[in-house]
């Protein structure tokens, strides 16, 4: 049977309008089209209606002065409506953060207490759980914030440990231990103990895969990373030398043109895609070197390369852009310069008391401590104990989702009952435990929205005080959904990433 000619080949070719291949790519390029031109009619649609009723959608407002004070944050007296929202996102962040550490720890503790041995631990973690998720979040920060509100009033000198620890009318102060001005040259001994304990880790996993020993090699890694910690606070000053070292490359950011940032994203959208092409090309490839690609493979690759072209355009043709990163690169370094020539004796860490002062009528806390106030303690207290229940019965569930038979696997090869917790029962029950988890980080970011109650300073509380005074409702709202979906987006990508990590590898 002989081969079939070209003629043969093209005559017994399939229409166009009848290939699959072309078919699919013209079906995915039109609904594109659709979807984009129904998004922009119904934007188009909305602005016209909007600018009927007079309503304004500009975001000119955040650079209008506004008349806003603030109990709390990183500027009590914003002049700006921008600064006053960055203000609230900025303390939604500080409470979302602390939040999802201690509600985490917490919720490791009750998890555990509840299939504790021990009968009294067991039912105390019980009525934890029972009572704070069944009691409104909402509800328990009001709770907090009556409680608080009717302790003593603060005096000079008063408090349970005086000097030191101070609780009253006006909230919790504390020790406040801040970075000192020779932090930045010990955290590069710092980040050396990392790469260090990298290594440490490495060798002590392959130890305990050669001999089966427990050898503990995430312990030992931490203990690197401690001791050099530790060696840092002594040491530190030799890495003064980096100040003048940063100067210069700040000296150099400032001299480039506005060209070389745009080269620089060229150059790295154009190897991104290329790198990505090549190993997409790769994975696709038997065992005999031939190349496989269905139609969503091509679709892929074309993506990726009109994906670099874009940046190579947005790039090339905002300007802007490449002046912003060149400007910001050379405050970088010039800070990073300053920060590191400092005198050698400087102290990485440094601690002050907490102090009352009386400024008129009433005496209050000073600036020197760690204050918490009413409205954010009620806000982290309610958060915390809340959402520490939901964690708890998530650490609960994934133990008890761990077969039985691996815990009397590894009793029956000597591992005592930390070991067993630590190296067979955590691992597997942490793929359980962390999605469920995951959710309730996300739930605790946007609980914090109930704090407008308590009056602590917030995003939506400093929103509503902002639109209320500049009328711009809906923009300081899309500014609230943009934040918290971005937040959130975070959190989410995190999480997954660890899922991805944490996953069974199937043979």
């Amino acid at each position: 049977m002989t081969a079939p000619t070209t003629h043969e080949r093209v005559s017994h070719r399939v229409p166009l309008w009848r290939d699959v291949v072309v078919l699919k790519w013209f079906t995915q390029v039109v609904l594109l089209v659709v979807v984009l031109s129904t998004m922009g009619f119904l934007a188009s649609q909305a602005g016209d209606n909007l600018r009927a009723r007079n309503i304004s959608t500009s975001f000119d407002f955040l650079e209008r002065p506004v008349d806003i004070q603030l109990s709390e944050g990183i500027d009590t007296h914003p002049d700006t409506g921008a600064r006053a929202l960055w203000t609230g996102m900025v303390n939604t962040l500080r409470m979302s953060i602390a939040g999802i550490f201690f509600a985490t720890i917490l919720g490791v503790v009750v998890g555990l207490a509840r299939l504790s041995d021990n009968w009294l631990v067991r039912r105390l973690g019980s009525m934890w759980v029972e009572t704070l998720r069944n009691i409104p979040l909402l509800v328990q920060m009001v709770f907090y914030f009556s409680v608080l509100t009717t302790l003593p009033r603060v005096g000079l000198g008063t408090g349970p440990i005086n000097g030191w620890f101070h609780v009253s009318n006006k909230g919790i102060s504390m020790p406040r231990v801040f970075i000192a001005d020779g932090f930045y040259q010990w955290l590069v001994v710092v980040l050396i103990g990392a790469v260090a304990a990298h290594f440490v880790r490495q060798h002590r996993q392959q130890i305990q895969d050669e001999t089966g020993a427990m050898t503990s090699p995430i312990l030992w890694g931490l203990g690197t990373v401690a001791l050099f910690g530790l060696v840092g606070l002594f040491v530190h000053p030799v890495f003064s030398w980096m100040g003048p070292v940063f100067g210069r490359i700040a000296d150099l950011l400032d001299s480039l043109p506005v060209i070389a940032p745009q080269l620089g994203f060229s150059a790295i959208a154009l190897g991104v895609a290329v790198t990505w092409i090549r190993r997409f090309l790769s994975a696709h490839r038997s065992a005999r070197g031939h190349l496989s690609l269905s139609d969503d493979d091509w679709f892929r690759i074309v993506f990726a390369a009109v994906a670099s072209l874009a940046v190579v355009f947005v790039a090339v043709r905002w300007t802007g852009l490449s002046a912003w990163t060149l400007d910001s690169g050379r405050d970088l370094f010039q800070v990073l310069a300053d920060k590191f020539d400092v005198d050698g004796a400087a102290r990485p860490f440094d601690a002050m008391r907490p102090d009352i002062i009386q400024k008129g009528k009433f005496p209050n806390y000073g600036k020197s401590g760690l204050t918490m106030s009413i409205g954010f303690a009620a806000v982290f207290f309610g958060v915390v104990f809340y959402t520490s229940a939901f964690i708890g019965e998530n650490v609960r569930g994934g133990i008890l989702a761990v077969p039985k038979g691996q815990s009397e696997a590894a009793k029956a090869v000597g591992l005592g009952r930390g070991q067993i917790l630590r190296h067979v029962v955590l691992p597997q029950a942490f793929r359980v435990i962390l999605p469920p988890t995951g959710n309730q980080y996300l739930n605790l970011l946007k609980n914090t929205s109930l704090a407008v109650a308590v009056g602590y300073s917030e995003l939506v509380q400093v929103g509503s005080t902002t639109y209320n005074q500049t009328g711009m409702t809906l923009p300081v709202v899309a500014i609230w959904m943009l934040f918290y979906l971005s937040c959130s987006l975070t959190i989410s990508v995190v999480v997954n990433w660890f899922n991805v990590r944490m996953r069974l590898v199937e043979r």
